[in-house]
């Protein structure tokens, strides 16, 4: 049976072993064609007297990475769960485990998801050392539906089985092999599976880049990278880059800020041994590649810097110029500034064309998302090694343009905001971070705020002040923390105190520093606390962020609107669960959303309330379908 690379295969060896193999590259993932190829030569096995038993194996290296998903976006579109082939009870139980015929499943590589259910299915497995066994499908919102809930148990154990099931998220046991497949087919079509499968196919996008990854350029080596600044992101980057072979040279401005640098690097390499994820020998390798400068003498030689210094316009520039002056000619020139213009930056170089953006996210050596930022003038090939360095440090690259706060900053910088001017209407601190903590954030923004650290904040106040204008809420909220003594997580007192091996617990006295707030901003009716519900402060807090993702859509910072979906996940922690921040405003409506932030707009400019905070609400007029650009 063939449809292209798509196929089933069965060679009959002269020992009477039936050798069944199924390909489809590269994973061989089980294509509904697939599963009716195995049916046809387990059937044609079973007949053949010349067949004393079978071995189920897969071509190119891997056994099976399991179900198609693709059939999984056919369903969502459709809502047709017959797309979805009888596996589990007429081919594993009625045609291999049922069998006559000893089946042996061959394994290696992968054996994941439904290729697990297969080789369970046989009658005995045999594997490589290095092959990857699992069951996943609870990351797409699903539970194993060929059998896998009870056959995995049956052959590893109670414990071993629920941890190969739920290591990932969290899911129900069920008990009967029709329950199972009914629960299966409910749960393909639910909501959460919807959103996940989308996440899964909106991470694998990212790095396809129009002009950049389809014009037969191939990525340079980058084997020596140095990294300006050694302080928490910088610190953090070199970690990520050692772990992953590179060499480091860490600069810094002077001996005692290297040597916390350094020191810092030494610390983010035993929390990862510690967590299991490194060994005590790759720690060893990897602090052997980092090498400390107080001068650019080393620079002569590196394939990239990254500058990660404070966020001031003139340090940068002079750096910049600084840099372009020693390092080779093929040397990229990244920056992981987190929101000024990269043209500004890179104003007194040059080499606008070697200039890009390389913005991690804090803890850099953990946060998986690297946002490439480029300017009009960055070369395809600057972007190509970029995305391939982040490949290799297993970072998931999302190519952005240039504007203040890129795609993931400019689209969230309503969401601090709107905290603090629920804060100014009265509304607790500790309640708005309950009601964002329950929709499923990490934390909530005055958490987020706390350990994020005020410095940050403080720091990008006026550059959003200067490129939103009249959005931009002038609060004061943070300068007045400060001068209470309020540093957040890193002196232990912020919103919320924060004690060595104790969970962050809200801070009464913090209540004082909110009044002076209020008394500031004097956008209480009357001087009397609003009255709004949950869902208004969720609304309040999210619905400006939706349109401003749709501004940066519209103004083609992301390449796709899936993109700025991944960007929300692994950057801001948007809940995986509901498929990104513009996934999930196409299943709230434009419509509801539209209207809501009419309402606002009108009720604070009636009220001359902080008007300009809901004044520009025209973007959010659409929302297209999910995988479309969903622009205003």
């Amino acid at each position: 049976m063939a449809a292209g690379s798509i196929r089933v295969t069965m060679e009959v060896g002269a020992d009477g072993v039936a050798l069944i193999t199924i390909a489809n590259p590269p994973v061989n993932a089980l294509h509904p064609i697939l599963i009716a190829g195995l049916k046809d030569k387990y059937a044609e096995a079973a007949r053949r007297d010349d067949v004393k038993a079978i071995v189920l194996t897969g071509a190119g290296g891997k056994f099976c990475g399991g179900f198609d998903i693709n059939v999984f976006t056919k369903v969502h579109q459709t809502g047709d769960v017959s797309l979805m082939p009888d596996v589990s009870v007429e081919l594993v139980s009625n045609m291999m485990e049922e069998g006559k015929k000893p089946s042996v499943a061959a394994i290696q590589g992968l054996a994941l998801g439904g290729g697990l259910e297969l080789a369970m299915g046989c009658h005995a497995r045999i594997s490589t050392p290095e092959a990857q066994l699992g069951l996943p499908e609870l990351t797409l919102g699903i539970i194993p539906g060929f059998g896998g809930t009870q056959r995995l148990p049956r052959l590893v154990g109670l414990p071993k089985a629920i941890e190969m099931m739920l290591c990932s998220e969290l899911g129900i046991w069920y008990d009967f092999y029709s329950k199972e497949a009914k629960v299966f087919k409910e749960l393909v079509v639910a909501p959460t599976s919807r959103a996940l499968v989308h996440v899964f196919f909106a991470q694998r996008s990212t790095t396809k880049v129009p002009g950049v990854t389809d014009v037969q350029l191939k990525p340079r080596q980058i084997r020596k990278v140095a990294v300006i600044g050694g302080g928490l992101m910088g610190s953090g980057i070199a970690t990520a880059l050692l772990v992953s072979n590179i060499s480091v040279v860490l600069k810094e401005v002077n001996p005692q800020f290297l040597q916390r640098g350094e020191k810092m690097i030494a610390g983010n390499l035993e929390g990862l041994v510690k967590r299991g994820s490194l060994t005590k020998d790759k720690m060893n390798k990897a602090m052997s590649l980092l090498k400390g400068a107080l001068d650019y003498s080393d620079f002569k030689d590196v394939d990239m810097v990254i500058e990660a210094v404070i966020e001031k316009i003139p340090l940068k520039q002079s750096i910049f110029a600084d840099i372009e002056k020693i390092c080779p000619k093929h040397c990229i020139l990244a920056t992981n500034t987190s929101t000024i213009d990269l043209n500004v930056v890179g104003e007194k170089t040059n080499s606008q064309d070697r200039i890009i953006g390389a913005h991690f996210f804090s803890p850099a050596h953990i946060m998986p998302l690297l946002e490439i930022v480029r300017t009009e003038k960055t070369s395809p090939q600057a972007i190509l090694d970029l995305i391939s360095v982040g490949k290799i440090i297993k970072k998931v690259p999302v190519v952005v343009g240039n504007c203040t706060g890129f795609a993931v900053n400019r689209t969230f910088f309503p969401y601090t905001q709107g905290s603090h001017l629920l804060v100014s209407l009265g509304i607790d601190v500790f309640r708005i971070d309950r009601v964002i903590s329950n929709f499923g954030m990490p934390m909530g923004p005055f958490q987020l705020q706390d350990v994020a650290g005020y410095g940050v904040a403080l720091a990008v106040k006026g550059i959003y002040a200067e490129a939103f204008g009249e959005r931009n809420l002038d609060s004061d909220l943070v300068d007045l923390m400060v001068k209470d003594g309020r540093q957040g997580k890193v002196n232990g007192k912020g919103y919320y105190i924060y004690e060595k091996g104790g969970k962050p617990k809200p801070d009464p006295s913090v209540q004082r520093v909110i009044e002076e707030y209020r008394k500031h901003a004097k956008t209480m009716p009357g001087g009397k606390p609003v009255t709004l519900t949950d869902q208004d402060i969720l609304e309040m807090i999210f619905f400006p962020v939706v349109n401003e993702a749709c501004r940066v859509m519209d103004e083609n910072v992301v390449i796709r609107a899936s993109d700025l979906d991944i960007a929300s996940v692994l950057g801001m922690g948007f809940p995986k669960y509901r498929g990104g921040l513009v996934f999930w405003a196409d299943t709230v409506g434009a419509p509801y959303i539209y209207s809501k932030l009419s309402r606002w707009a009108e009720l604070y400019e009636r009220a001359k309330h902080v008007a300009a905070r809901f004044g520009e609400v025209a973007h959010v007029r659409c929302c297209s379908a999910v995988g479309r650009r969903r622009i205003a």
